[in-house]
């Protein structure tokens, strides 16, 4: 695992851990990589110790760094705010908390029981679950407000975009995953919808990208 997102999962698990409590880390993720500011996203369970293991609750922090030399040193943790529960869902968020091929951190889960996902990614993740398992890393809250870097809002925050850490049981950042397990994942994703996709590999087409960021997930964005 790169420095930077040793340095995050540290303090991530140094913030929620403690007496009688055990944290585990479901991924960890660029939200953003530049030569000496980073920005590593850490989707997470909180587990109670006290009479067994049982989970009781969890989250995604975006962890802020900047380099120095070789080392990476924290400057900011920001927790995800997924907000209230919504009253009612539309029928796709109904399907895609449901769903046993859709794998959410729970601040992912929290995400759409807000009511704060557009229904065009919901669908395209159901759409996709027919043919892939899919392991989402994040989805609005615990992203940046902007693209690391820009002053351009992401997708994200807007509740306009899905990121995908793991496809069949393979983490997109491991070498070992084949190359066209992604590639295909992420034809599949435009076919379902998105205008934007990124990953670790650059595609034929304005839909894709590939950066030092999406080297490690599949991004999905959707206009509405």
């Amino acid at each position: 695992m790169p420095e930077a997102k040793r340095a995050a999962v540290a303090a991530v698990q140094k913030q929620l851990g403690g007496s009688g409590k055990a944290v585990e880390v479901i991924d960890a993720q660029y939200g953003g990589l530049l030569a000496d500011t980073a920005s590593v996203l850490v989707p997470c369970r909180v587990y109670s110790l006290a009479g067994g293991k049982v989970v009781t609750g969890g989250t995604t922090i975006d962890v802020r760094l900047s380099r120095s030399g070789q080392s990476w040193r924290v400057t900011a943790l920001h927790p995800a705010e997924p907000g209230s529960a919504a009253r009612s869902l539309s029928a796709a968020a109904r399907q895609v908390l449901a769903s046993d091929r859709i794998i959410l951190p729970p601040a992912s889960a929290a995400d759409i029981r807000s009511g704060n996902i557009h229904d065009s990614v919901l669908t395209a993740m159901l759409t996709l679950s027919e043919t892939y398992r899919i392991g989402i890393s994040v989805l609005r809250s615990g992203h940046p407000l902007n693209v690391f870097g820009t002053t351009r809002p992401s997708d994200h925050p807007q509740g306009r975009a899905f990121d995908t850490w793991q496809i069949n049981g393979r983490a997109v950042v491991d070498p070992a995953t084949p190359r066209s397990l992604i590639t295909t994942f992420m034809q599949a994703a435009a076919t379902a919808g998105s205008y934007n996709v990124g990953g670790p590999y650059q595609l034929a087409g304005a839909t894709y990208f590939s950066d030092r960021t999406h080297h490690d997930h599949v991004h999905a964005g959707f206009r509405t």
